[in-house]
């Protein structure tokens, strides 16, 4: 039953980003409640034990997803709010899954500035272009999900495995696709001006980060 589900987020999947290629509103707003769905389905048949932390971040996920569908600033706070929340709740799963803080100092060092300077590199570069309402909530939600990312390489240096490594990348693929979401939604002059890839991106990072946790 487990893979059907996982059938299903495939097809849901292929149908959106043909959508997103597209640009067919109206299907990609049809498939898009259906792909974390079908995947917390995945995660809950699956998963031998399955972890409270990891179902809460993919339902916030999805009620992020929700919310980013309507148009406006506020919509789109609200869906970021929502996606934080599934962040920590992904840090959360990392440190109950691995011993993320028994690592030699300089990795904590070299990772959590690598990913300070990205995230402050992607606000510097679209701070011009959002509205101010946005300037705060956005630096504080790259600087999560820079953090989500840092427990996954944490996790993964704790234990090099084939899970940790795939986490690692889901995660750093959702960080990809937030900061192509932020040119999409807001760079008027930006050369991307499709959601495909940003959703091409997040559906990949969003099944690697699961699965690397089941």
């Amino acid at each position: 039953m487990a893979y059907l589900y996982l059938v299903l987020f495939a097809f849901a999947v292929t149908l959106h980003l043909c959508a997103s290629f597209k640009k067919d509103r109206r299907l990609r707003n049809a498939t898009k409640p259906v792909l974390l769905f079908s995947l917390l389905s995945f995660y809950i048949n699956i998963a031998p034990n399955p972890s409270i932390y990891v179902i809460l971040a993919i339902i916030l996920s999805w009620i992020g997803d929700l919310l980013l569908m309507a148009k406006g600033v506020c919509w789109f706070t609200a869906g970021g709010v929502f996606f934080l929340g599934s962040h920590v709740f992904f840090i959360l799963a990392y440190i109950n899954q691995g011993n993320v803080f028994g690592n030699p100092w300089y990795i904590y060092a070299i990772f959590g500035s690598i990913f300070l300077f990205a995230s402050i590199f992607v606000f510097v570069k679209m701070k011009p272009h959002l509205p101010k309402m946005l300037f705060y909530p956005m630096a504080s939600y790259l600087l999560v999900n820079g953090a989500m990312n840092c427990f996954a390489i944490f996790r993964f240096f704790a234990e090099i495995n084939h899970a940790t490594s795939i986490t690692v990348l889901g995660a750093l693929l959702f960080f990809i696709s937030d900061a192509l979401l932020f040119f999409v939604r807001f760079n008027k002059n930006s050369k991307i001006k499709s959601h495909f890839t940003v959703m091409l991106t997040y559906s990949i990072a969003e099944l690697l980060i699961v699965v690397g946790l089941i």
